[in-house]
């Protein structure tokens, strides 16, 4: 009984949405697997800087119950090898146009959580007229140089940890955003779950961000657009929010009390409910 149920803590099954199905989406520079659930308009979620799709699962879960909601897996995720091949933010920009061309879809909802907010805004401002609109929680207008930012891509780049590291753990801690049991379920699938992701991968997409800066291109989004902070973010500054919030034609912004980075994982209800509204009141909702 126990091996059983250290086998769903550590798959992050009990996570998933029941009716999530998986397939294979051939692309040119790769082949992404997706999952898909629910019923309803189509809602792309976006995963961060580790963690696949799988870590979406808890948001995927809630959502599905108003939307058909399809993730996928960025370029390396499944294939650290991938790396070998040059690319940058603009090709995973170009992986996810082209995902959605893949799957016949004109202007779904898109919502990026971390790095996949970055590139949802990347998305967004470089093809305005392929969304209906888009979400993003736990990223700014631009990446700033902050003790957290820097410890964590010193870390990523120049020391080999192992999955169970202590400090990699407590890292984890100050990412949930407040106390945590080190020991729960939940605790023990987001720190399983990152560490699926090849280190190579993570300090790749780290490097990919350490100069991204939207801010003078934030007026070529024109779709409704809903920022997500928690309240306790500390890889998002107030001012990268801030220039965030004005940069952007039509946005609204919720601030989510006593919720850190992985607000999408310790609070999807919340997130999801704000998620709801949101396309609810832009007209991408079934009534």
């Amino acid at each position: 009984m126990k091996a059983s149920t250290d086998w769903l803590t550590g798959s992050g099954v009990q996570f998933l949405p029941d009716d999530a199905y998986t397939g294979s989406a051939h692309l040119q520079a790769y082949t992404a697997r997706f999952c898909v659930c629910g019923e309803g308009p189509p809602l792309i979620l976006v995963p961060g800087l580790a963690g696949g799709f799988q870590l979406l699962g808890p948001l995927a879960r809630c959502l599905a119950q108003h939307f058909r909601v399809i993730t996928y897996q960025l370029r390396g995720e499944d294939d650290c090898f991938a790396l070998r091949r040059q690319f940058g933010l603009e090709d995973l920009v170009e992986d996810l146009r082209e995902f959605m061309d893949w799957l016949s879809l004109e202007r779904p909802a898109v919502m990026g959580v971390s790095f996949g907010g970055v590139l949802g805004l990347e998305l967004a401002a470089r093809y305005p007229h392929r969304l209906h609109s888009l979400t993003v929680q736990g990223c700014g207008a631009k990446f700033e140089q902050g003790l957290v930012q820097q410890i964590a891509g010193m870390v990523l780049s120049h020391y080999p940890l192992p999955p169970d590291s202590p400090f990699v753990n407590q890292f984890f801690s100050l990412l949930f955003g407040g106390k945590v049991n080190k020991r729960g379920p939940l605790f023990q699938f987001v720190t399983r779950q990152c560490w699926q992701t090849d280190q190579s991968v993570m300090t790749h997409r780290f490097e990919m961000v350490r100069g991204f800066d939207i801010t003078p291109r934030l007026k070529n989004i024109r779709v409704p657009s809903l920022v997500l902070s928690g309240g306790r973010d500390m890889l998002v500054s107030s001012r990268s929010l801030t220039a965030l919030q004005a940069g952007l034609r039509d946005c609204r912004t919720v601030e989510l009390p006593d919720c850190g980075h992985l607000a999408f994982v310790t609070r999807p209800d919340r997130v999801a409910d704000e998620v709801e509204l949101f396309l609810r009141q832009t007209g991408h909702s079934r009534m």
